[in-house]
């Protein structure tokens, strides 16, 4: 369930948000099923974030860091992956997540995913 805290920290701004990453570094960010529909998350640090069945349509995750986030079941329609670090994400059964949106971004080959988004690169096993 969403820590509606931390998503109204979020939604604040990713600048809000990174300081707020900062002073709980270990925190777990709970936004399961958050509504962050066309939100700015321009370099936001999601690391670790549980972003399951999340409506992330047409989001901006500019540069952010997703490195190792749950995004299981989330609406990425026409969300912006640009430059966002996906390393070892969680993408199986993203809704609406194209091969485009992946090569946009980076690390994208240690993400989680289903086979149709294998791109030519080998898909990690999970552990």
């Amino acid at each position: 369930m969403v820590d509606k805290v931390q998503l109204s920290i979020l939604k604040d701004g990713a600048g809000a948000w990174n300081a707020w990453r900062a002073a709980h570094a270990d925190a777990k960010p709970d936004l399961t099923g958050a509504d962050l529909c066309g939100v700015d998350l321009i370099n936001a640090d999601l690391t670790g974030a549980d972003l399951r069945k999340a409506d992330l349509r047409g989001a901006n995750f500019t540069g952010a860091r997703l490195a190792d986030a749950h995004l299981e079941g989330a609406n990425l329609f026409r969300a912006v992956l640009d430059r966002a670090d996906l390393s070892g994400a969680h993408l199986v059964g993203a809704q609406f997540l194209s091969s485009e949106q992946l090569i946009a971004s980076r690390n994208w080959q240690s993400a989680f995913r289903d086979s149709e988004l294998a791109c030519g690169a080998p898909i990690p096993r999970e552990h």
